[in-house]
C-alpha cells in the first residue's frame, strides 16, 4: 500500500474503527501526519513567526485525531486484539512503547474475529486464490 492510498483509505474511514489495517497503512498515515506536523511547526515558527500562536498546528493535530486513533484500532484488530487496547497510551512512556511493538508485529493469518485479512492470506500464510 502506498502513502497516498494509505492517506486515502484512513481519511476516508475518518472515523470507523471496525476492520483492519496493514501495517503499511498505519505507518504511511503516521509519516503522513508527523511529516505535515514538522512543517506546520516549520511555517508557524520561521514564515509567520508565531503570529498564529500555533493554532494552525494546534488544529492539524485535532483534524487527524480520530482517523489516527480509528487507525490504530484497526491495526490492533488486524493483531485479534480489541481496539481498547490503544488506552495503553495512558500509561506514561511504558504504554507508549508497548504500543509501538504491537503496531510494528505483523497480522493474523487469515480472517479473524474483525474481518477478513487485508493481505489475503490464509491460516498457512499462503496467498489465497
Amino acid at each position: 500500500m502506498s502513502m497516498e492510498e494509505s492517506v486515502r483509505t484512513c481519511l476516508a474511514k475518518y472515523v470507523v474503527i471496525s476492520g483492519r489495517a496493514r501495517r503499511s497503512e498505519y505507518w504511511w498515515f503516521a509519516l503522513f501526519v508527523f511529516a505535515v506536523s514538522i512543517v506546520l511547526n516549520l511555517v508557524e515558527t520561521l514564515v509567520l513567526q508565531g503570529l498564529t500562536f500555533g493554532l494552525i498546528s494546534l488544529l492539524w493535530s485535532l483534524a487527524v485525531l480520530l482517523p489516527g486513533i480509528c487507525v490504530g484500532g484497526r491495526r490492533l484488530h488486524d493483531r485479534d486484539m480489541s481496539a481498547w487496547w490503544l488506552l495503553l497510551a495512558l500509561i506514561p512512556g511504558l504504554g507508549a512503547i508497548i504500543l509501538l511493538v504491537l503496531f510494528c508485529l505483523p497480522g493474523t493469518d487469515g480472517p479473524n474475529r474483525f474481518g477478513p485479512d487485508p493481505l489475503g492470506r490464509t491460516p498457512s500464510g499462503m496467498a489465497a486464490a
